[in-house]
């Protein structure tokens, strides 16, 4: 049949605001989602692969031949998933292994920023955990410890003692909490100010910025407690302003590409960058090679109009300035977690008060750690719903979201009630 196929990988809420947003386009074409949750399945078809099973995938899309294939999480592009698509002549959004190597080792990501004189922090790469102690003891601390490879975001350690930081260097380098992802160990001086999140999407050449967003990782209120996945986002993050926009754009995106390139990597795809707003200006913290999960949330919904055609430009090439047009709105997603979040969490508790919520007006309830248990709607993973609100201005935004997250509860929820407060504070 003529309707277009797409099929989008992952299961989380970044994986339900993708298929939420494509199925809007104006191809109006048929979702799949692997292996999807609850609230994919109520816009695409979910098929019961693991994201990170690229074997399956390949042999479905083989067999199913979808015309575009979306990737959401980072382990199957590190595994070489658009690489093992492309061998069988699929379209695939998302960069080959290689080049996802930006996100699956921060020692080569690393690397790359020193030679294409991207501005970062300073850093030390070690592989033995006395060394990497007594080197903290020299530089003393605040330090930002992060294993090399794959954490799932919980691989990074801002230490305000020495005793914080020979804990996390004996978690990750000798009791293997991250497995082989700690096996190299970076160290890297603590920079300060306020961080943002800047995407582009990339076609191998050219580069279209998306607006900015702010994330929020720690799992309390006013920025305490352990790293999470991220407790919530908003967009556009005032912090970066129309000024920084061409320095970020030269200095950050074209040099890193430049570099790749002359490595003989094409990256094609999108490329986040974690950017901190220093006193002397923007500096990567690190580089994702996918949409960030909860900034896509708060990213996507502005995007006015299709989002299809800039996505098979990547792949082709052929990508323009004019072909992500955005809404003035600004919007808020604020995430409701499992109880015990990033720790241990009980799975299996029912979700009351959706349908209430969605017919808030601007409101969309984007489902993460979900899925259908004999017809309702239960727990299944940490971050369990991200509850994400458009309105004129950030402030209507966050009082939307907050309505929607008063209406939704769930055995033990918890919650940040400061999302996008950052944004409100006056800046001097």
């Amino acid at each position: 049949s003529d309707c277009m196929k797409i099929l989008v990988i992952g299961g989380g809420g970044r994986e339900h605001a993708m298929v939420w947003k494509l199925a809007a386009d104006s191809r109006n074409p048929a979702l799949f989602c692997a292996p999807g949750n609850a609230g994919t399945a109520e816009i695409a078809v979910n098929v019961n692969i693991s994201a990170e099973d690229i074997d399956g995938l390949t042999a479905w899309a083989v067999e199913n031949k979808p015309d575009l294939t979306v990737v959401g999480p980072e382990a199957p592009l590190c595994a070489g998933l658009t690489d093992a698509f492309q061998e069988k002549g699929l379209r695939v959004f998302g960069p080959c292994k290689s080049a996802a190597q930006l996100e699956g080792s921060k020692l080569f990501a690393k690397d790359v920023m020193i030679s294409a004189g991207v501005p970062t922090a300073e850093c030390k790469s070690f592989t033995d955990p006395d060394q990497a102690i007594k080197y903290v003891k020299e530089q003393g601390v605040p330090i930002v410890l992060k294993a090399d490879g794959l954490a799932a975001g919980k691989g990074v350690f801002v230490c305000s003692s020495l005793a914080e930081a020979e804990s996390a260097i004996k978690e990750t380098m000798i009791s293997k909490s991250f497995g082989d992802a700690g096996n190299t160990l970076l160290v890297e001086e603590c920079l300060t100010g306020e961080e943002a999140s800047i995407l582009a999407l990339i076609d191998g050449e050219n580069i279209l910025m998306l607006a900015s967003s702010q994330d929020h990782k720690r799992v309390f209120n006013n920025d305490e407690g352990p790293n999470t996945g991220g407790m919530g986002a908003y967009s556009p993050a005032p912090v970066v302003t129309e000024d920084m926009w061409p320095f970020i754009r030269e200095n950050i995106f074209n040099r890193v590409l430049k570099e790749l390139k002359k490595r003989g990597i094409v990256y094609k795809g999108v490329l986040y960058a974690g950017i901190m707003m220093t006193p002397d200006g923007p500096k990567v913290l690190e580089f994702n090679c996918r949409f960030g999960d909860p900034e896509t949330e708060a990213v996507l919904p502005r995007i006015a109009g299709d989002l299809v055609p800039a996505l098979e430009a990547c792949i082709d090439g052929n990508l323009e300035q004019n072909m992500i047009k955005w809404h003035d709105e600004a919007c808020v997603c604020v995430v409701m977690a499992a109880g015990g979040y990033p720790g241990l969490y009980g799975k299996g508790d029912v979700i009351s008060g959706l349908d209430e919520a969605r017919k808030l007006g601007k409101l969309v309830v984007f489902h993460a750690g979900t899925k259908l248990d004999n017809g309702k709607v239960v727990t299944s993973g940490g971050r369990v719903l991200g509850v994400t609100a458009l309105a004129p201005d950030l402030k209507g935004a966050i009082m939307l979201a907050y309505s929607g997250v008063s209406m939704i509860s769930f055995d033990q929820a918890q919650y940040r009630t400061d999302i996008g407060a950052k944004a409100l504070k006056p800046v001097f």
